[in-house]
């Protein structure tokens, strides 16, 4: 299944007033940056959120959220969360928040 664009044109609109987002397809999906890291995803109908590893364990308690497995190894830090879960335009934002948090604290990447 094809990632949805509905759910692509929704995280457009929370993260295009947002400084340093890019966006880029990647892994057969389309995926947003901050400033060259990879902060939000889209997964068919759900929402790849990274977290980080510091707050990993309390978002997997969340209703609807579950680990980043797609390959057999979960990616600690990820988290998908499905489309029951974002489907409030406040759901959306408050997990998009958490990963932009997560993700400006990192280091910006630079191309090389």
């Amino acid at each position: 299944m094809p990632f949805s664009s509905s759910l692509a044109d929704r995280v457009r609109t929370v993260v295009g007033r947002e400084r340093g987002i890019t966006e880029k397809k990647m892994f057969g999906t389309t995926c947003f940056m901050l400033r060259g890291n990879v902060c939000v995803g889209i997964w068919q109908d759900s929402l790849i959120a990274r977290v980080g590893k510091d707050a990993y364990r309390a978002a997997l308690r969340l209703p609807h959220a579950c680990e980043f497995d797609f390959t057999g190894r979960p990616m600690t830090g990820w988290i998908v969360v499905a489309a029951e879960g974002i489907d409030t335009e406040r759901d959306l934002r408050a997990w998009i928040d958490r990963s932009l948090e997560f993700v400006g604290s990192l280091a910006a990447k630079t191309k090389t």
